[in-house]
Parts: C-alpha cells; sequence; structure tokens
C-alpha cells in the first residue's frame, strides 16, 4: 500500500501539544507526517519538539522568505496531502479558512489541496459558542469540511465546559478512516 502523506497543522491553543500523540499514532500506522506550525504556536512549544516526534524537518518559514531549495512551498505541501488535520483548530483558524483568508503557511495549503481537511477545535466555550464560530463551523461542514470535537472537558479557564479537544485516539481513527489505513 502507498504511503500516506498527512500535513498536521498545529495552531496556538494550549492544546497543542496533544498534536503531538496524534502525530506519533500516526506514524505507528504508516503515514508520512508533515507538520506546519503557525508562527504564534511557536509561542507555546518549540518546532524541534515535532520534529523529534515525526522524524521530518518542520514547517515554519514564512510564506515569503526564500526556501533553501526551490518549490512553491504551500503549493507543493497541498499537492502531496492525502490528508490535511488541524490539531487543534483555534477559533482564529477556522475563520480564517471559513473566509479564504490565506496568509501563512498553512492556511494557504488547505486552500489549495484537493485533500480532504479534518478539524479539531480547542477553545473556550464562550469562544466555541460565539455566533460567529458557530456559523464558520457549520459553513466549513457545507462545503465539506470535516469536524471533530470539541467535547465538553476541562478547560484553560479553569471551568468545565465545551471546547476541550476531542479525545486524540479518536482523531487518529478518524484520520485513519478518511486514509482507509
Amino acid at each position: 500500500m502507498k504511503t500516506k502523506n498527512v500535513i498536521i497543522g498545529v495552531t496556538a491553543s494550549v492544546a497543542c501539544y496533544k498534536a503531538l500523540d496524534v502525530i506519533s499514532g500516526l506514524r505507528k500506522l504508516g503515514a508520512q507526517i508533515t507538520v506546519v506550525l503557525t508562527k504564534e504556536t511557536k509561542e507555546f512549544i518549540q518546532p524541534m519538539l515535532f520534529q523529534a516526534v515525526s522524524g521530518n524537518k518542520v514547517v515554519t518559514y514564512d510564506m515569503f522568505k526564500a526556501p533553501e531549495e526551490w518549490d512553491s512551498g504551500h503549493v507543493s505541501l497541498a499537492d502531496k496531502a492525502d490528508c490535511i488535520v488541524i490539531c487543534p483548530a483555534t477559533a482564529n483558524i477556522i475563520a480564517k479558512i471559513a473566509n479564504g483568508i490565506c496568509d501563512d503557511m498553512l492556511t494557504c495549503a488547505v486552500c489549495a489541496t484537493k485533500a480532504p481537511v479534518l478539524l479539531a477545535p480547542a477553545m473556550n466555550e464562550a469562544m466555541y459558542k460565539n455566533k460567529i464560530t458557530q456559523y464558520n463551523v457549520n459553513k466549513l461542514k457545507k462545503l465539506g469540511y470535516r469536524f471533530t470535537g470539541p467535547i465538553k472537558g476541562m478547560l484553560m479557564c479553569g471551568k468545565v465546559g465545551m471546547g476541550h479537544i476531542q479525545d486524540t485516539q479518536i482523531i487518529i481513527k478518524e484520520v485513519k478512516s478518511l486514509l482507509e489505513l
């Protein structure tokens, strides 16, 4: 069976460490992982950790910085992807994708891909239930984007509520189903 290429987009949420478990689980299934970090994610966790777990160089560079080797960065990422998973998906990234904003490597890759996109939201309950966020989630669902979670759980504010990232084993199971592994 052909190796499946999965892009894991990691956004700036306290839940970004959960992406490491997803990456590890998908690698055990034989998937080839490319991690794309948003600029703000590096404030929470260092790219080196994602590189160690994925076994590949992490995409962190600016779209307008000259690459080490020539390729069209965001388009080549999109072309090789069998699936894009955004884990965690913040309200910000959901809004950007829903509105066609392509201002970083991750949003450009999502816009350019023909592969399925799975988002695993993680945010405060008030943000998740906000009418604009719900509008964006529903808009993306109607366009064929897939969502897993969020679930009710402990949030950063210390309260229990809707907005906790989906269980990593369920995320892995859903990616496995998308890729038919």
